[in-house]
C-alpha cells in the first residue's frame, strides 16, 4: 500500500514555505495529537503521518530527496540503499519549536507536566438504594468544577488586553541553562512554563482563566449495578489548561443499607422469623422479593437457620445474562409476653418431653455427646 503524499498530508503546495509547513502541522497536530484524542487510534494515525511529513519536509536535504525520489528516497535500496539521513531522521532535528507553540515549548515544566494540560479527572461517590441498583435509574447530580472563566474566556487576561510572548523564553516556556559540560533545561523563571506574559490579569479568575463553578449533570445508572460499579462521563471534568482537553467524570456507585435484604453479588438473603409452633408442625409463609411477595412450604421438625432457595428472585447483574437467587434464611423466634395459660401448657409439654428427650431433640443429644467426649480425653 503506498504512502500518502506528504505535501497532501499536511494541505500545502509543493512550493510551501517553512513558515507554511509549520502552520500547517501546528494545525493538524492540535487536531489530532493523542492528548486530545484519547482511545481514538484514527486521530493518532493522522498526527503520525503528519509528523512524518513534517519531519521530513522541514529539513532541507530531507525535502530536496523526497522532491525527486518521493518515498522511494528512504526506501530500503532506495538512492544506493538506505535512508541517507539515519534511523534518526534528519540530524540535529528539533521539534520544540513546533510544541512550543501546541504544548508550551514541548518541553517540560517545574511540575514535570507541559504548560497545556488536560483537565483532572473528578469523582463523585452516588448513594443509591437496592431497588434502584436493580432497575436502573435517572438522576442529576451537582459537582464543583474549574470552568473556563466567561470573562477572559480562558486567556486569563483583562478583556481588551491580550497575553505577550515571555520575552525571556520567545513563548516556549523552558530556558536552557549551561553547566559546564551540561545543559540543563528548566520551566522558564518569568511565565513559570506557560510561554506567556499577562500585564493586565483578569479580575474574576486573577489570571488562571479558570474560575470554580457547580454544574448540573443528569446520570443514567443502568440495572444491575454494584458497589463500587463506576460510571465515566467523558469530558465532565475539570476544564483543561491552555486550550488541553477537559477531564472525565467518574460517578461511583454505593448500596445504601436495605431493611430487609443483602446482596451478595447477584444473590440476595433475607431472615424470616417463623413462630415456633410453624418450625415444628410446618406450614406455609409470605416473604418479600424485589417483584412482589412469594410463598415458601415451611417442612415440619424445621430448624432455625434453615435456607430455602427461590431461583431467579435475585438480581440481574451488569455483566450477567441471568437474574441470581434468593436466599431465605428462616429463624425460629422465641415467643415472649406469655400469658399465664401459655407458660402452663409449655411446661406441660417440657414434662412430656422430657420422658423421651433424645428423641424430641436429636441436636442436643449430639452436642452433649460431644462435650462429654471432650471432657474425657
Amino acid at each position: 500500500m503506498s504512502k500518502k503524499d506528504y505535501y497532501e498530508t499536511l494541505g500545502v503546495n509543493r512550493d510551501a514555505s517553512e513558515d507554511e509547513l509549520k502552520k500547517a502541522y501546528r494545525k493538524m497536530a492540535m487536531k489530532y495529537h493523542p492528548d486530545r484524542n484519547p482511545d481514538n487510534p484514527a486521530a493518532e494515525a493522522h498526527f503520525k503521518e503528519a509528523k512524518e511529513a513534517y519531519e521530513t519536509l522541514s529539513d532541507t536535504q530531507k525535502r530536496a530527496a523526497y522532491d525527486q525520489h518521493g518515498h522511494a528516497a528512504f526506501e530500503a535500496g532506495g538512492m544506493g540503499g538506505g535512508n541517507p539521513f539515519g534511523q534518526g531522521g534528519a540530524q540535529g532535528f528539533d521539534f520544540s519549536d513546533i510544541f512550543g507553540d501546541i504544548f508550551g515549548g514541548g518541553q517540560r515544566g517545574s511540575s514535570g507536566r507541559s504548560s497545556v494540560q488536560r483537565g483532572s479527572d473528578l469523582r463523585y461517590n452516588m448513594e443509591i438504594t437496592l431497588e434502584q441498583a436493580a432497575r436502573g435509574t435517572e438522576t442529576e447530580i451537582r459537582i464543583p468544577t474549574m470552568a473556563e472563566c466567561e470573562t477572559c474566556h480562558g486567556s486569563g487576561a483583562k478583556p481588551g488586553t491580550t497575553p505577550t510572548t515571555c520575552t525571556t523564553c520567545g513563548g516556549h516556556g523552558q530556558v536552557r541553562m549551561q553547566q559546564g559540560f551540561f545543559s540543563v533545561q528548566q520551566a522558564c523563571p518569568r511565565c513559570h512554563g506557560t510561554g506567556k506574559m499577562i500585564a493586565s490579569p483578569c479580575k474574576p479568575c486573577n489570571g488562571q482563566g479558570r474560575i470554580k463553578k457547580h454544574k448540573t449533570l443528569s446520570v443514567k445508572i443502568p440495572p444491575g449495578v454494584d458497589t463500587d460499579d463506576r460510571i465515566r462521563l467523558t469530558g465532565e471534568g475539570e476544564h483543561g489548561v491552555n486550550g488541553g482537553p477537559a477531564g472525565d467524570l467518574y460517578v461511583v456507585v454505593q448500596l445504601k443499607p436495605h431493611a430487609v435484604f443483602q446482596r451478595d453479588h447477584n444473590d440476595l438473603h433475607c431472615e424470616m422469623p417463623i413462630s415456633f409452633s410453624t418450625a415444628a408442625l410446618g406450614g406455609e409463609i409470605e416473604i418479600p422479593t424485589l417483584d412482589g411477595k412469594a410463598s415458601i412450604k415451611i417442612p415440619a421438625e424445621t430448624q432455625s437457620g434453615k435456607q430455602f432457595r427461590l431461583r431467579g428472585k435475585g438480581i440481574k447483574g451488569i455483566r450477567s445474562a441471568t437474574h441470581g437467587d434468593l436466599h431465605c434464611h428462616v429463624i425460629v423466634e422465641t415467643p415472649v409476653n406469655l400469658t399465664d395459660r401459655q407458660k402452663e401448657l409449655l411446661r406441660e409439654f417440657e414434662s412430656i418431653s422430657d420422658k423421651d428427650n433424645d428423641r424430641h431433640n436429636p441436636r442436643a443429644k449430639s452436642w452433649m455427646n460431644k462435650v462429654k467426649d471432650f471432657f474425657a480425653e
